[in-house]
């Protein structure tokens, strides 16, 4: 549910009148665009006149959907990148800023999901470590190397794939969602600083999107969005800059985590319980599931 109070007059007036899209003739940088919801907005975002630029780091896979988009009249550029590896990340900055100039909308999709919960996690605190490399410290160090250029040209947005369990802090996932609470939180701030140079910021709390990331758990077979139906939220956020893109179940179990926080507690450990952890967590992957990291 987009928080629409935060659209500007001029985007009311443009959604009203079925205008072009304010990302015609923009640089949009997505990353994670080799597969699922990344894939999709760069699909989506080229659609609307954007320029895109596709990061990941599977080359071919990039290629695939760099010669799709422009096989359809888009416009896409291409760089393969480890989001885990710093140095990577401040040469892909140079490579693209050398290139574009600057990049006016940034989309942070790629990350990693881990569900196990603590009894199977306490010799692997790697799953920590790798989740914050990619689901923090990628996209923060990312957004740092860019912003100065968008501060300057005075306009840029940034779009946080982030996940409603910021909201829930649901059992499982404490790895995850710690990882993506921090980003939340980081990108809230940051966009404080920025808002007299006009960059804003966009944290969209996600619920169950199907994608590879999810398709080791079995209980979430056949659930969740589309990567096309999160796409066209992606879209819409670029398009208007709301501070936030949540789920009305987040926002209840947000205020319950408030108002009641000991019953939220209960609630969420018969859920706890009522979920075991899947074959991919214990280490005994079914046949036809992708391995837990």
């Amino acid at each position: 549910m987009a928080v629409d109070l935060f659209l500007t007059p001029r985007s009311r007036l443009r959604r009203w009148r079925g205008g072009p899209s304010p990302l015609r003739g923009r640089t949009v940088l997505v990353t994670g665009a080799s597969s699922g919801i990344g894939e999709a907005t760069a699909r989506a975002v080229a659609a609307q006149g954007a320029t895109v630029l596709l990061v990941a780091r599977r080359d071919e896979e990039l290629l695939r959907v760099r010669s799709a988009i422009e096989a359809g009249g888009g416009r896409a550029a291409s760089y393969v990148c480890d989001l885990t590896d710093g140095d990577a990340i401040d040469a892909l900055v140079g490579r693209v800023l050398a290139d574009h100039g600057t990049v006016d909308y940034l989309v942070n999709n790629a990350g990693r999901s881990i569900r196990r919960s603590l009894a199977l996690s306490y010799d692997r605190f790697h799953d920590v470590e790798r989740t914050i490399a990619i689901n923090y410290l990628g996209p923060v160090r990312l957004t740092m190397g860019l912003l100065p250029a968008m501060r300057a040209q005075g306009f840029g947005h940034v779009v946080n794939i982030v996940t409603w369990g910021v909201q829930l802090k649901a059992p499982k996932f404490s790895a995850y969602i710690a990882s993506k609470t921090a980003l939340d939180t980081w990108s809230r701030i940051a966009g404080r600083e920025a808002y007299a140079d006009g960059v804003t910021f966009t944290n969209m709390r996600f619920s169950l999107v199907r994608t590879p990331m999810s398709a080791p758990t079995e209980a979430y077979a056949g659930r969740g969005a589309t990567p096309e139906q999160a796409a066209r939220r992606i879209v819409r956020a670029l398009e208007d800059r709301p501070l936030t893109v949540n789920t009305v179940a987040g926002n209840v179990g947000e205020v319950v985590n408030l108002v009641a926080p000991r019953l939220s507690d209960w609630m969420f450990h018969r859920f706890d319980r009522m979920f075991p952890d899947s074959a991919a967590a214990r280490g005994a992957v079914s046949p036809g599931s992708v391995p837990s990291p």
